[in-house]
């Protein structure tokens, strides 16, 4: 498309809305407990290490992913831990370009659903080496539903939808560096000293999204069983009480 990709005006109010909930330094926290977590992935997973993730190394890693902290049981029956371990270390590899290494990731998690597949490939990528690849998760873009933080933020024109698991990823991609450009010189995603500013960022649109959708359809009772806005972006990063 031509013309802006985000939406800056609405990128800025969503910032302002998490703000009312969340401080600056809040959010300072949050980004150095990424780089923790990136830390420790890289040790279990960098593509210098060779083997394959042990059974306990495996675990640990499922249960710091959001959508997989309490699939860990479910994972290592429908697809094994042997097999599940040797995908991941695929992944990582650096031969072959990343959407061909995505896809066939993904079909190799079968029958686990595409989402689980590309959520957990995606933090996998990211974590390993943040500089090189990005985020992509369920509440990031869900291509069945096209809800999550990102076409929040995004003009309607940009089409994040890749055709493929691995094509989304590239599109998804690209959107990412848009927001993190954009945030860069607007402020909104320099957060934190490292580079998972746009991480937290859109962590805090989603959870802002969130909160706008429950107090417009529940019940007082039911709000107050959202966690507030800095628990509710750590669980989504998988930082609440990581274990990796």
């Amino acid at each position: 498309m031509t013309g802006p990709v985000v939406d800056t005006a609405t990128a800025q109010e969503f910032m302002r809305e998490a703000l009312a909930k969340i401080t600056p330094s809040e959010l300072a926290a949050i980004a150095a407990e990424l780089d923790v977590k990136h830390r420790r992935v890289r040790a279990l997973l960098a593509p210098e290490r060779g083997r394959p993730l042990s059974e306990e190394e495996l675990r640990a890693l499922l249960r710091s992913v959001f959508a997989t902290r309490r699939r860990v049981k479910g994972l290592a029956e429908q697809v094994g831990p042997g097999p599940l371990a040797a995908a991941i270390r695929d992944l990582v590899a650096a031969g072959g370009p990343v959407e061909q290494r995505f896809q066939e990731f993904v079909d190799r998690l079968a029958p686990v659903s595409e989402t689980i597949g590309y959520d957990l490939a995606s933090e996998c990528l990211h974590y390993t080496d943040p500089a090189r690849y990005w985020l992509w998760t369920r509440w990031v873009w869900d291509p069945a539903t096209r809800t999550g933080a990102l076409p929040l933020v995004t003009m309607k024109e940009f089409d994040l939808d890749g055709g493929s698991a691995g094509g989304t990823y590239l599109r998804v991609g690209e959107a990412m560096a848009f927001v993190h450009e954009t945030g860069q010189a607007a402020g909104f995603t320099r957060i934190g000293s490292g580079g998972f500013g746009v991480d937290v960022y859109l962590a805090c649109v989603y959870a802002v999204y969130v909160f706008t959708a429950v107090r417009l359809r529940l019940t007082r009772e039911f709000n107050r069983a959202i966690p507030p806005l800095p628990e509710l972006c750590r669980r989504l990063l998988g930082v609440h009480k990581m274990e990796v």
